[in-house]
């Protein structure tokens, strides 16, 4: 049986199946989790709250990709926000170093949707979108909170099908719902008017 892509509404195709089933999009060209399977929120937040909280330089390593290429990229005059902050706000932190200030926002720890009513020259968000259960909302969401000239920093694996589905260890934490791809963002600039600058590794970066 076919799933509708909580993406691009289409028609989904049966990818695989282990401890749970997963669907792949003939064409945003997604993975992503039965509906079925998905976790709920209750489960979802315990989950999150065995993430480490300390800041420490391996963390800030981690997030490197996005925190060089915003100080590289803005001065710290303008305005950022951290989507999907987690518990550890990590990168702002780092951001706030340099003098920058960046507003946090978490659905479960930062949760302030005020802040979602405004519009940024930047917004990160780091590990964050494989956690979508509505990707097609949040990244509505996303573009909108866009100035002109602004840029959206994500971080997440991406698929390609060189790799081998059935061994990633990527899917195997059960609130990594929804899987992306190259033609994946392609799409996703498409659809939101976006222009996909870079496409690289883990680190993904649209512009407005």
């Amino acid at each position: 049986m076919n799933q509708t892509c909580r993406l691009c509404d289409s028609q989904a195709e049966f990818f695989h199946q282990d401890t749970q089933k997963y669907y792949r999009c003939p064409t945003c060209k997604a993975i992503f989790t039965a509906k079925e399977d998905l976790v709920n929120l209750e489960s979802e937040k315990e989950r999150y709250e065995l993430h480490d909280t300390e800041i420490d330089e391996g963390y800030k390593k981690f997030v490197f990709p996005i925190t060089s290429n915003i100080l590289e990229d803005f001065s710290s005059t303008v305005k950022g926000l951290d989507f999907g902050s987690g518990r550890s706000e990590v990168i702002s932190k780092v951001l706030q170093e340099h003098g920058y200030s960046v507003q946090n926002f978490d659905p479960f720890f930062s949760n302030k949707p005020e802040l979602l009513q405004q519009q940024y020259n930047y917004i990160s968000s780091c590990e964050v979108i494989e956690h979508f259960y509505k990707p097609k909302k949040e990244f509505e969401l996303l573009a909108s909170m866009l100035l002109k000239g602004g840029k959206l920093y994500l971080m997440s694996e991406i698929y390609n099908d060189s790799m081998d589905f059935a061994s990633w260890y990527y899917k195997n934490d059960p609130t990594h719902v929804f899987f992306y791809t190259q033609d994946t963002f392609e799409w996703i600039a498409n659809e939101f008017n976006l222009v996909l600058q870079k496409c690289d590794k883990r680190l993904v970066i649209f512009s407005h």
